[in-house]
Parts: C-alpha cells; structure tokens; sequence
C-alpha cells in the first residue's frame, strides 16, 4: 500500500544542498562516518505523520506514493524547504554584549540572541553581524529516501509518539494498555529521572489529543520496585497514576 496523508511512518534519509553536494543530515550511521558529519543523538530511522508539517514541504509531497522498502530521490526548492534568505533577517549586535557574557563570538557560531538562534556571519570593530536565517535558508534540498515502514497498529503508533518525545527510552519499555478508549502508560524505571520527563508526558498527552481523538482518558502509571527483597522475599511497589 503506497504512502498517503495522514500515514504514519518510518524513513532513512540523507540531506545533501544542492549547492555544494555538502551532507548537512543523515539517519544512516554509515554516511555520516563517509561525510565526516558530526550529528547529535543516535542513529535511527526518522518516524513523522505525512502531512503535519514536521518535515519540509517539499519533502512531505515527494513521500507520497512511497511503497515500504522503495528508495526515491526528492529535489526541494528553497520555497518548499526553509524559504529564501531575508536581507532583514541579518542583524548587528555590539560586541560587548557577547564578551560581557565571556563569549567569543567567531564567524560560524551558532548562538542564541533575545531567545532566536542565529548565525555568527561576521565580527568586526565593535559589532558582530548576526544571521536570523534558517542555516538552509535559500538552499535547494537533495533528499534520498528509503521508506522503512507505514505502521498500522494502534499500539505502535503510541510507541512511536512516545519514542518521538522520550527519545532516550526504548519504545518497547513502555507499558501499553487500552480499554474502553481509556489508555495506560506503563513509565519504565529507566525513564523516572529523565530530565524535562513531565514536559515530555505533557507533549505525549498533545500528541495523542491531537491524532488520537478516540481515546477518551490518558494515564501515566510509575511503578517503583525495591532492589531488596522485603517480607518473604516479595518485592514492594509503589504506584503513582
């Protein structure tokens, strides 16, 4: 069954500019080995819904049709991928509020200023040209893809939105159970001192409002356990819901 809107799905990709030939992103471990890239997290295939908007436009459209195991080759002009560079968008900002701040602002850093990321560009004689522009901005994007997987089950699906916000948590330690349009989620021990772990269930909780209106009630669940065993040798649990 070919990929469509609304699918929800698994893809390898590698991201070159057209530009230069340059990889700039890469799920395939080995590419990244090959181009030198230096990428953060592990190596996995990327999972998105077509159509939501989580990849570029360009690269949602030219999904579509994908069989599972299919490669393609899709070109994204900068009006489906990050736009055009906007002139407005470069800015210059004093010096001194870098090296108040025991920064040393250097051409291609990137940084944050009033809360936007941006771009060192340039530094000159008491000012620094900062760039708002998305780094591929006015770019033409070359992604080659491999569709892995449409997943159809519920319970995959859940897996994969709460991988997508727990990425540090194997899907597969999360206990699953519906009934009656009711969902439980079992949080594994692995998970419990993540940091930022209430703002993900809060993301989680988004999500599956959002995709999954049919569930009506959404449940956490954290079962400590005791390392020793206590009172005939019968572990104590603890549950918070």
């Amino acid at each position: 069954m070919p990929l469509k809107n609304g699918d929800y799905a698994y893809i390898d990709y590698t991201l070159r500019i057209k530009e230069s030939g340059e990889v700039v992103d890469t799920t395939l471990e080995e590419v990244a080995k090959e181009s030198g890239l230096k990428r953060d997290g592990s190596f996995e295939p990327l999972f998105l819904i077509v159509g939501e908007g989580w990849v570029p436009r360009g690269l949602e459209e030219g999904l579509v049709g994908l069989e599972p195991g299919e490669k393609r080759v899709i070109e994204v002009p900068p009006e489906k991928g990050y736009g055009g560079r906007d002139p407005s968008k470069l800015k210059l900002v004093p010096l001194k509020r870098f090296t108040s701040q025991n920064i040393n602002p250097v051409p291609g850093m990137s940084i944050e200023v009033d809360g936007k990321t941006a771009i060192i560009r340039a530094v000159g004689a008491g000012r620094v040209q900062v760039d708002y522009n998305h780094p591929l901005a006015g770019k033409t994007l070359i992604y080659e893809v491999t569709l892995r997987k449409i997943l159809e089950g519920v319970e995959e699906k859940i897996r994969a939105i709460l991988h997508r916000r727990v990425p540090e948590v194997e899907p597969e330690k999360f206990g699953v159970s519906i009934a009656d349009g009711k969902l439980t989620i079992e949080v594994p021990e692995d998970a419990f001192y993540l940091e930022g772990l209430q703002l993900a269930k809060r993301a989680i909780v988004s999500d599956l409002e959002r995709y999954m209106p049919e569930l009506k009630e959404i449940s956490f669940v954290e079962v400590f356990k005791r390392e020793r065993a206590v009172e005939e040798g019968k572990p104590a649990e603890a549950q918070a819901q």
